[in-house]
């Protein structure tokens, strides 16, 4: 989507219609509606190395051919089938990094990779400026995308997955080789506890064949209240930055300050969502951002500079927000379903991203329109936040009975604790 915004006025040469080019994003969701969830079970089912490494490859062919189309029903053909293979990347990715490492570094971990998506987008704005041509920017921006196909022999698959699949020796190896590269030591012993704990977890699971169906049944709540909060922060985040590309100034340059505002928010979870936990951090950077869309209806117009600073907490919070949800969706689903289900409720967030764009018609009927839209969904959503179960360094669930009972067994020794004192 944000390649969109930047080579959309180089598409006009190709194609001068303004509806077209609106196409081209409306397409592009629709793409990423279909893709995402596709996407994630294609890692469920065979790997989240497998649904990088060929998500990835499968993109970059895609993306190639299209700089290289000579009609408008050509460029969105590819525009489409691009969409649908590049956009479940960004959760693969942050699945893998959960998933390779323990309780206490999956913030570091994953904040890590959200960061560098940050510094793609600024790396992003600076080929726009320089490459003055669509079809050159094209080639230019997805060359690296084939050398994803390598990871099929350079990126250890998930051991949770692995071990989920029942693939036992393959996660004993990939466990031995990070112990190796990390110079420490893990015992046969170890190894065989973790397996024989594994396999009776499996083995006592009630799950159905079809355990997706069982998932809606088990967790019709949490998927709706997960949705919902994807909705929303989709809606805000995008909703903000439509409003930002038109402030004043070179719209190169004011991307690149939108993403450099998006670091400190992505940096910002690794030190609250430990210390406070998940639900709180999340309730109040929801929160925060809410406060400050409603604070803007307030002001007026000519406070340009009060306009300005709202906007920049507003989206550093809801940036932050949507890390936490990122950590939320990942760690309160079975392993077997993880990616499926971080992918459906990414999905049904599609909604919030296909309507942000229309959000500032609303401003026909009252100017503080979007503004209080944004705030209002933003504010309740940070509400229902607080239903979810607190996972702050506890073990990932491994089948539907680990996530249904997930945080249960915490919240109830922190009850008692505060009843004692």
């Amino acid at each position: 989507m944000s390649i969109n915004k930047l080579f959309n006025f180089q598409f006009k040469i190709f194609c001068s219609d303004e509806w077209k080019l609106s196409l081209v994003g409306t397409l592009n969701n629709i793409g990423q509606f279909i893709g995402i969830p596709i996407g994630g079970v294609i890692s469920d089912r065979y790997g989240r190395r497998t649904a990088l490494a060929v998500g990835g490859f499968a993109a970059a062919i895609f993306g190639t051919i299209r700089s290289f189309a000579t009609s408008y029903p050509f460029f969105m053909a590819f525009e489409f089938l691009d969409s649908v293979a590049a956009s479940p990347l960004y959760s693969v990715c942050f699945i893998l990094g959960i998933e390779l490492v323990g309780p206490n570094r999956r913030v570091l971990a994953c904040g890590l990779v959200t960061i560098f998506y940050a510094v793609g987008e600024m790396f992003l704005a600076l080929a726009a400026k320089y490459l003055q041509n669509w079809r050159i920017l094209l080639r230019v921006l997805y060359a690296p995308a084939y050398g994803l196909f390598l990871y099929f022999w350079i990126l250890p698959e998930s051991v949770r997955w692995l071990l989920s699949q029942r693939r036992e020796e393959e996660a004993k190896n990939v466990l031995k080789r990070a112990a190796t590269v990390n110079n420490r030591k893990i015992s046969d012993g170890a190894l065989d506890k973790l397996i024989f704990e594994n396999r009776e977890k499996l083995k006592n699971s009630a799950e159905s064949k079809f355990p997706i169906k069982l998932a809606f049944t088990t967790l019709f709540w949490r998927i709706a209240n997960c949705s919902f909060c994807w909705i929303v922060n989709v809606l805000v985040y995008f909703g903000l930055s439509l409003n930002a590309v038109l402030l004043d100034g070179d719209k190169y340059n004011n991307f690149i300050y939108i993403a450099l505002v998006e670091i400190p928010g992505f940096l910002l979870p690794l030190v609250i969502m430990d210390r406070y936990g998940r639900r709180y951090s999340m309730f109040g950077t929801m929160l925060i951002s809410g406060l400050c869309c409603l604070a803007t209806i307030f002001l007026p117009h000519e406070a340009a500079l009060g306009q300005l600073i709202l906007f920049l907490i507003g989206k550093l919070s809801i940036t932050c927000s949507f890390q936490v949800l990122y950590f939320f969706t990942s760690e309160i689903f079975p392993t077997n379903l993880r990616n499926s289900l971080l992918s459906f409720c990414s999905m049904v967030g599609r909604f919030g991203s296909m309507l942000a764009p229309q959000t500032p018609l609303l401003a026909n009927y009252y100017d503080g329109a979007p503004a209080l839209l944004f705030a209002t969904t933003a504010i309740v959503s940070a509400c229902l936040s607080l239903l979810f179960p607190e996972t702050t360094n506890l073990v990932l669930p491994a089948t539907m009975e680990d996530a249904e009972h997930i945080g249960k067994a915490k919240e109830k020794e922190v009850n008692a604790q505060n009843t004692h004192l």
